[in-house]
């Protein structure tokens, strides 16, 4: 990892551990609720790796937090300003692509504000999000596949999309020059969806 990587990894671990023991869940507890090895969750919470996407999700969920909880700086009530740089990177692909988590609310409806790359041949897979959850997203440049569930758009330059995230969709540079866009995700409810399960039992 790179020393900007390293230090994300460690702010998310540090808030990993501290949602989990405000929780008063142990490391087995917090594994279980989101569906983690506990060796992965022990990495995550020493900063000892670079965790997922889904991996992130599955923790933010289990505990509640919303996703820009665990990756991004702190800030003081009011207006929260993310200068140019400064969004978290959460994913980079195999040839530069990079999803970065720009800004973002606190629950218990989380909105979330994405700007994403992909080089020619990257992909990106997402896992179902939580019930409910929503999606925006709007090129601004190149060609961009997004596939949801069994149905494949493609999208130009200037075009936007809105769809369900609470099934498998990806994102898919086909072609071979750089595409980019923005994308917004709303999460209604975190941290208060009924039926959730409780690990203290």
């Amino acid at each position: 990892m790179d020393s900007s990587a390293a230090e994300l990894a460690a702010l998310i671990g540090d808030r990993v551990r501290v949602a989990r023991t405000a929780q008063g869940w142990t490391l087995d507890q917090l594994a279980e609720q989101a569906g983690l090895s506990r060796r992965a969750l022990v990495n995550v919470e020493q900063g000892a790796t670079n965790p997922s996407v889904s991996t992130l999700l599955a923790l933010s969920d289990a505990l509640g937090i919303g996703l820009p909880s665990l990756v991004e700086p702190a800030h003081r009530t009011g207006p929260k300003v993310t200068r140019a740089g400064e969004g978290a990177t959460l994913w980079t692909g195999e040839h530069g692509g990079r999803g970065v988590l720009v800004t973002g609310t606190e629950p218990p409806d989380v909105l979330e504000l994405w700007d994403w790359t992909l080089e020619a041949g990257e992909s990106q897979v997402s896992e179902a999000h939580s019930r409910g959850t929503a999606e925006l997203l709007h090129v601004h440049e190149g060609e961009l596949q997004v596939r949801v569930g069994d149905d494949t758009t493609l999208l130009a330059a200037g075009d936007a999309l809105s769809f369900r995230g609470d099934v498998e969709h990806a994102y898919v540079n086909a072609g071979d020059a750089p595409v980019r866009f923005s994308m917004t995700i709303l999460e209604p409810g975190v941290g208060s969806r009924p039926g959730s399960r409780d690990p203290r039992g």
